[in-house]
């Protein structure tokens, strides 16, 4: 019965550890969108609270080009919002290339699109 409940129990933190990792939420621009006119940062919301130090966001041109300002930083009142600074954007598609680690130290990465129209 002890090696039940304690198979019961290590189970148990497995999945609530697994439930941390910091997942894309949502981001403005959006997945995908086209938007009017060049934004004048990318925000990514993630599901868990990040390290900074040990994040990274790229946003690349079509040419595959870091078009970014190179200065990433958390929102300082939402832990979970990575903020990178773009200059204006010419009309075209661009890529948001992210890795980022949570507070519970997984590691998480990703890619997405979106494009910019006159």
């Amino acid at each position: 019965m002890k090696m039940v409940l304690l198979a019961l129990a290590w189970c148990m933190a497995a999945v609530s550890g697994a439930s941390a990792h910091a997942f894309l939420d949502h981001s403005d621009p959006k997945v995908g969108s086209t938007v009017h006119g060049s934004p004048g940062e990318v925000k990514i919301w993630f599901t868990e609270r990040l390290i900074l130090p040990f994040c990274s966001v790229k946003v690349l041109d079509a040419a595959g080009n870091e078009v970014d300002r190179k200065e990433k930083r958390l929102d300082p009142s939402d832990g979970a919002l990575l903020i990178v600074e773009v200059p204006q954007l010419k009309p075209g598609k661009y890529a948001v290339v992210w890795r980022v680690t949570a507070v519970d130290t997984h590691v998480t990465n990703g890619t997405f699109a979106f494009e910019v129209s006159p």
